[in-house]
């Protein structure tokens, strides 16, 4: 009996989604927390409602689409819930600009607790990235806790958080960056496991078990 053909998989060269995520995330987070500490009046929440759906949404969900595309499912995740997230904060901000609302708490609530148990798996191989996004789910919990309580305490405190979010996620964005420019790492990433083999592994290591991974095996 003849062998059949052998089956050939075409990857796709593309640049790391996750600096233009964590850009968005960066850019969102500033606004938010400038929103939240009084930075910005009350009376700009349609503006800072505009903001969101110009610029975070729209690159987050560029990083989810492009996270998948690059086979991983777990950033992608984390982008995905993030963009859409801000674009149901921006709408919010929009419709009833200066108000709270329990239904925001309680998206902002589950999409805080999705994007934790993502950003766990996704510090698995990119321990920088876990903790970023980690971050992001820990503000997304306390502005939930603020919405459905209305006690600005815990506002206060939720926009001190997204300041941090904003930080390590603007340190995030430099050090990946520098590393897809100099193909070596620059600043920590700390990257452990198939995330550090992607960096200075060799490319038979890279591509070992590929046949399992979703896109390649049979899905049904």
């Amino acid at each position: 009996m003849p062998e059949p053909p052998p089956s050939t998989v075409f990857l796709r060269p593309i640049g790391s989604p996750l600096t233009i995520g964590m850009s968005g995330l960066a850019i969102a987070s500033l606004v938010q927390s400038g929103l939240d500490l009084g930075w910005i009046a009350k009376t700009q929440a349609v503006q800072v409602g505009l903001v969101l759906l110009a610029v975070p949404f729209v690159l987050q969900l560029v990083a989810c689409v492009f996270s998948y595309l690059a086979r991983d499912g777990a950033a992608g995740a984390c982008v995905g819930v993030l963009s859409t997230s801000w674009l149901a904060i921006g709408l919010i901000h929009i419709v009833s600009p200066g108000s709270t609302s329990g239904a925001l708490g309680l998206l902002l609530l589950a999409a805080g607790g999705v994007l934790a148990l993502s950003a766990f798996a996704t510090s698995m191989a990119k321990l920088l990235a876990g903790a970023v996004f980690l971050t992001a789910a820990l503000r997304f919990a306390l502005a939930g806790i603020y919405e459905l309580s209305a006690n600005s305490t815990w506002q206060d405190v939720s926009g001190v958080v997204g300041l941090v979010v904003c930080g390590v996620a603007a340190y995030g964005v430099l050090a990946f960056e520098l590393e897809g420019q100099q193909h070596r790492t620059v600043l920590p990433t700390f990257r452990r496991a198939r995330g550090e083999l992607s960096v200075s592994g060799s490319w038979d290591g890279q591509l070992d078990g590929i046949e399992h991974e979703a896109g390649v095996r049979q899905t049904s």
